[in-house]
């Protein structure tokens, strides 16, 4: 399993408990990062040491959004910095050529540094 996709340095926007899980992101910044939508992910919070695993979801284009929903909203806070990570599973042969896109997002959520992928 390799690194494939990574958006550090995001800020959360909101928190929803009432929700059944997951973590919404803006969609221009999942392809950014070569995230699909539902594809299952880890996220770190830099403000509490926290680690989750769930899956992303697509949540409105342009607004820079990061919503922890159900569950995964105990975890952090509005305000908190977090890294996703998304792997793939893959072969050895095929981990070798893999280049994962990492974004860094500046304190609104815009990206300030793009490295990797296949862009």
């Amino acid at each position: 399993m390799m690194l494939s996709g990574k958006i550090h340095t995001a800020r959360i926007t909101r928190c929803e408990i009432d929700y059944e899980g997951s973590l919404a992101i803006d969609p221009e910044l999942l392809e950014q990062a070569e995230i699909l939508p539902y594809e299952k992910i880890l996220v770190s919070n830099r403000n509490n040491g926290s680690r989750l695993e769930t899956y992303a979801i697509p949540g409105v284009r342009g607004s820079r959004e990061f919503c922890l929903n159900g569950p995964a909203a105990r975890l952090g806070k509005t305000g908190d910095v977090v890294t996703i990570m998304a792997f793939s599973l893959c072969s050895e042969e095929e981990a070798k050529g893999i280049s994962p896109r990492v974004i860094v997002l500046d304190e609104k959520n815009e990206i300030k540094l793009k490295k990797g992928g296949t862009n």
